[in-house]
């Protein structure tokens, strides 16, 4: 029976995931490359972009205009399943805006460590009328 949220392995899962988050905010594109898979087969889907595989991501953070991604996280869900997968799921709001971004990652334990397979950032849309 797969288990779910091992204590070792959740603690692994959520440092690896705040790493993650403090490189994002200070644009640490080093330790934000570190962290992706470097695979064919991982993807990143962003608020403007579609990247598939590790090249186009790294190349994308290579050439991105720095910008500022202070935010404030909320309703972060990471869940392990078993000792070597786990998805890690959360919302933010960025400094300065009222809009509420999704973050979804997926990681993998690799011999380097854990890295994120596939990443999914989005805008939620306001409705006006709301």
């Amino acid at each position: 029976m797969l288990e779910i949220n091992l204590p070792d392995v959740l603690a692994e899962v959520t440092a690896a995931f705040q790493r993650y988050d403090k490189a994002l905010i200070a644009n640490d594109v080093g330790v934000l490359d570190e962290l992706f898979w470097k695979s064919p087969h991982t993807l990143r889907f962003g608020v403007t972009e579609n990247l598939y595989g590790y090249e186009a991501i790294a190349s994308f953070r290579a050439t991105r205009t720095p910008m500022n991604h202070a935010r404030r996280l909320m309703n972060t869900v990471i869940t392990t399943y078993g000792r070597d997968f786990a998805t890690a799921n959360t919302e933010f709001q960025r400094e300065g805006s009222t809009l509420t971004g999704r973050q979804s990652h997926v990681w993998l334990r690799c011999a380097e460590g854990w890295r994120i397979a596939a990443a999914h950032v989005s805008l939620l849309k306001v409705d006006p009328a709301k």
